[in-house]
């Protein structure tokens, strides 16, 4: 699939970094909270950027769009976070037209993610492209492809066990808990920040730990709040951080915040501290490490935990990709009918203009003339010919370029992109 996507000039790409070349740190340079992903999109209409979405999850930060050249996509991204177009270099990846789709798809089915069959992703591209839209910022083909890879992810969670079983970054971090924590229901956990991810968390460690002394704490007392309401825990205020950390035995920090959050020096605790961080970029400084009977866990250490779970969904993979090359085959049939569709449209026109044409000459030609008849006939018989055109282009038995290419010959059309 070789043809232009977008305006003349422009193809469809991917660009991004996942957890599969980029460690933690590098995903966190180029990591786009809200302001950030919203400053990037209006520079982009700024720089005539015709349509693009951006998601920048925990594992992975991502531009699809249309570009001449994809620096234009990359500049962008590295205008609008800390990382450079170096480091950007050395760990990214650049899909053009059916590639980019393909990988799309995989993304957003669950094959793509840190841990296989986590859906979370479909949730982003969708947030995405609503955003998008909302700016100007989504054309047809973006829009459709995104329904498209939203339909194969349903039909995947539907059709297999690729998401059964409760693996989650979010339960992985409970599981190492659990592992590595002696007398777990014992102990004083601290959760610290509560969005998705420490909303998730929470929910398992309740579940799983069996712990009646977890506290929570957010710069948003209210948000906490509700969510310790829904499980009958503590809240602190974000001011007794440092006093609830020292009480702690386990430290979840998951706050989504730009900087480090945690560090050495809100640590003055002699017994041992199980930190782990499941924040992109790191909430929590290295520097916690030089203290004596802190151990830091991060996110991707977290992501490597496979258990039996994991390998049963492995084997729903060939499934899953079948479905994936169904709901593929039906977008670049779409594809291929907007490929010739200005063509049929301009057949379309100009048969209507023979139309008019004859009926003025058999008006003048014919006392009686019926004009309702004659608008009905006419139109009617227009109507089987462009159908006849438009399936003879469906035909896969013959090249689409070379029957376009003689219908606009033989009609002498003129044929606009934007039909």
């Amino acid at each position: 699939m070789n043809q232009n996507h977008g305006s003349r000039g422009t193809y469809f790409y991917a660009i991004g970094l996942s957890y599969k070349k980029a460690d933690a740190e590098i995903r966190g340079h180029f990591s786009l909270d809200d302001a950030a992903k919203l400053n990037l999109l209006n520079q982009a209409q700024a720089n005539g950027i015709e349509s693009l979405i951006v998601t920048s999850t925990c594992n992975r930060t991502e531009i699809y769009g249309f570009a001449e050249h994809p620096f234009q996509l990359i500049k962008l991204l590295c205008d609008n976070t800390k990382g450079t177009v170096e480091e950007f270099q050395d760990v990214a990846y650049v899909y053009k037209s059916s590639e980019a789709i393909s990988h799309m798809f995989r993304v957003g089915s669950g094959l793509d993610s840190q841990i296989l069959g986590d859906f979370e992703i479909i949730s982003q591209l969708k947030k995405s492209a609503s955003l998008s839209k909302k700016l100007g910022l989504l054309n047809t083909f973006l829009e459709r492809l995104i329904t498209m890879v939203t339909q194969a992810s349903k039909r995947i969670k539907n059709e297999t066990e690729i998401s059964s079983g409760a693996t989650s970054v979010s339960f992985a971090s409970v599981q190492y808990i659990l592992n590595n924590v002696t007398e777990v229901s014992n102990k004083n956990i601290l959760l610290f920040g509560t969005g998705k991810i420490g909303r998730n968390t929470c929910e398992n460690l309740v579940k799983h730990t069996k712990n009646e002394q977890i506290t929570l704490i957010n710069r948003t007392k209210d948000k906490a709040e509700r969510i310790a309401g829904k499980f009958n825990l503590l809240v602190k205020d974000y001011s007794n951080l440092q006093e609830e950390i020292n009480n702690s035995d386990v430290l979840v920090v998951a706050t989504g915040a730009q900087n480090p959050t945690v560090d050495k020096h809100l640590i003055q605790t002699k017994k041992p501290l199980l930190i782990l961080d499941l924040s992109i970029p790191k909430n929590v400084h290295e520097n916690v490490t030089e203290l004596e009977g802190v151990t830091l866990i991060h996110l991707d250490h977290l992501s490597q935990i496979t258990d039996e779970t994991l390998e049963k969904r492995k084997t729903h993979i060939p499934v899953a990709e079948t479905i994936i090359e169904d709901v593929k085959k039906e977008f670049n049939s779409w594809l291929e009918t907007r490929k010739f569709a200005p063509t049929i449209k301009a057949l379309k026109n100009k048969l209507l203009d023979f139309k008019l044409a004859e009926l003025d000459v058999q008006r003048k030609k014919i006392s009686d003339f019926n004009e309702a008849q004659a608008e009905l006939i006419s139109n009617n018989i227009i109507q089987k010919i462009t159908n006849h055109f438009a399936h003879h282009l469906k035909d896969e038995d013959f090249s689409t370029n070379e029957s376009l290419e003689l219908i606009k010959k033989v009609f002498q059309l003129e044929t606009s992109t934007n039909a």
